[in-house]
């Protein structure tokens, strides 16, 4: 049985982190490409994207929690949060998507809102591992970046490629905190 407290990570953390940052920028990048590619409407291909995305993130929460077994330090909390978040978001994306791209930009607006307001929380708490720097800046900008999407929902002709340049933007700067992430010996 898996649990978040009993046996020791059998890695650091910065090493756990450094291959979820990884895959999180892989992920992002090929979400947005694709994204980019259907976001002229909602079809079956961009719904599904539009769930998948903040479910990945949901499950990258997860794995942070139990690489880092903080089950009661701040950042776990934040992460607790988001998981919460997340999950509810995919299930209000599939509901959205039903009235149109207007909906969809308002549910996403609101999660990154929320999501980058997390992000800062935890890049604040985990800065003495470095890299952290690049998590606190993308969670300020996805912040005001949901502003923008739920201002963009009132326009007309709303687009969902937006949300694909937001996703490449946010791998970025996972990638980034990857490579600035320290180990036990400071790298």
């Amino acid at each position: 049985m898996d649990t978040l407290v009993g046996t020791p990570p059998t890695t650091s953390v910065p090493t756990t982190l450094r291959k979820l940052y990884f895959l999180r920028f892989a992920f992002a990048a090929v979400w947005a490409a694709l994204l980019f590619a259907t976001a002229d409407k909602l079809g079956a291909l961009a719904v599904t994207l539009l769930v998948i995305y903040p479910l990945f993130d949901m499950a990258c929460a997860v794995v942070d929690i139990r690489a880092a077994r903080i089950s009661t330090s701040r950042p776990a909390r934040a992460l607790y949060a988001n998981i919460a978040l997340s999950a509810l978001t995919g299930i209000g994306l599939a509901v959205a998507a039903t009235s149109g791209i207007p909906a969809v930009l308002r549910v996403w607006g609101a999660w990154a809102i929320t999501a980058g307001i997390v992000q800062l929380v935890v890049g604040i708490a985990r800065r003495q591992l470095g890299g952290q720097w690049a998590m606190i800046a993308s969670g300020g900008i996805s912040t005001l970046a949901g502003a923008s999407f739920i201002a963009q929902a009132g326009k007309d002709g709303a687009s969902l490629t937006s949300l694909a340049g937001y996703a490449f933007l946010g791998g970025v700067f996972f990638l980034v905190s990857a490579l600035r992430l320290r180990d036990e010996r400071g790298r």
